[in-house]
Formats: structure tokens, C-alpha cells, sequence
């Protein structure tokens, strides 16, 4: 298990689009993951658990994957989370 602290550098945050590409990122992994932020945990697949966290951009989180692949796809949720270009 690999678990990464990451700031959102999106510039609206995680609205619509920006989950739907997320959740696409983290599909393309065979690991658990997970985003957590103060008391909510969700998995990252799922577009509703992700809609639900309603994070702005400065929010900090935690990026937390479990197997074979966890550390690619831990590196890939954050590279996505913290590239201001992502849209």
C-alpha cells in the first residue's frame, strides 16, 4: 500500500469533466485506489464517490493505492491533480 499527499492544481477544482478524467486515470489501473480529504475516503473509479468530495483547487489530499501497479497509479493521480493544465 502506497499512500501520496497531493494539493489540487486545478484551477476549478474537481467539477464534472475534471472527475470524469480522473476516474479514467485511475480505471486504467489494476490497484485499489482511493482519495481521502478530512473525514471522506472514496474510491477513486467511482464518478459519484468523486462528485461527492467536491474538492476546490489548494485542497490537500491523500492518494492511496494497494497493488501490483500502486505506485504507477499513485504517481498518475497526483501528476494529474497537481498539473494546473488538466481541464
Amino acid at each position: 500500500m502506497l499512500t501520496k499527499k497531493v494539493v489540487i492544481n486545478i484551477a476549478n477544482g474537481l467539477e464534472a469533466r475534471p472527475v470524469a478524467q480522473l476516474v479514467q486515470v485511475a480505471s486504467q489501473f489494476d490497484s485499489s485506489i482511493y482519495l481521502e480529504c478530512e473525514d471522506k475516503k472514496v474510491n477513486a473509479k467511482s464518478i459519484m464517490g468523486m462528485m461527492s468530495l467536491g474538492l476546490a483547487s489548494g485542497e490537500e489530499l491523500s492518494v492511496t493505492a494497494d497493488g501490483a501497479d500502486e505506485e504507477a497509479a499513485v504517481k498518475a493521480m497526483c501528476d494529474y491533480l497537481s498539473n494546473s493544465e488538466a481541464k
